[in-house]
């Protein structure tokens, strides 16, 4: 990653301005406050289909219960985890997978594999891990990854021309990482 600012001290030190403002080609606007992320704790709430109201700082991770669990190879049940918003990286590299370019089902598994964090005390959760998860855990996990990721930007309002009723449709894929 570039970056953009330079660490304070790092300028060469020479006479600043009265008025207290940098000048010159290395001169520094201020940092903007940094923004925290609040750590995801307990039950995972449905996200809403609305964005999140100004000045209230983006959430993007979202804790998750299995119904059912993955059992390690020691015989430990994790149902505890922790998802993250996928960026479109996480969408487009699976794509060169050559598993998902044999079989377009297995795009989920490996998608997946990327935005989950933790999942029990496992140190690491893969594809592998998820491939070997239950198929309703799988489900479960697959439609978590919509609503997380959706946020209501794949829905529209839209009002039948005969009877005036407003409904939503979808406008998404219905396959993961679909669109």
């Amino acid at each position: 990653m570039r970056r953009t600012t330079t660490r304070p001290g790092s300028l060469p030190a020479g006479p600043a301005p009265a008025d207290g403002t940098a000048q010159g080609p290395f001169a520094q606007s201020p940092a903007p406050p940094e923004q925290t992320v609040p750590d995801a704790v307990g039950p995972a709430p449905a996200p809403s289909a609305s964005a999140a109201p100004a000045g209230q700082a983006l959430r993007t991770e979202f804790p998750f219960e299995l119904p059912r669990g993955y059992v390690d190879d020691s015989g430990t049940v994790h149902r505890h985890g922790v998802m993250r918003l996928a960026t479109a990286r996480d969408e487009l590299i699976p794509l060169r997978d050559i598993r998902v370019q044999e079989n377009p089902a297995y795009l989920s598994v490996v998608l997946l594999g990327r935005v989950i964090t933790r999942l029990g005390t496992l140190p690491l959760v893969h594809d592998g891990v998820v491939e070997n998860m239950f198929a309703s855990d799988l489900a479960f996990l697959q439609d978590f990854y919509r609503q997380v990721n959706a946020e209501g930007h794949t829905r529209a309002g839209v009002t039948c021309p005969h009877c005036e009723q407003p409904f939503e449709v979808e406008l998404g894929g219905s396959r993961l990482g679909e669109s």
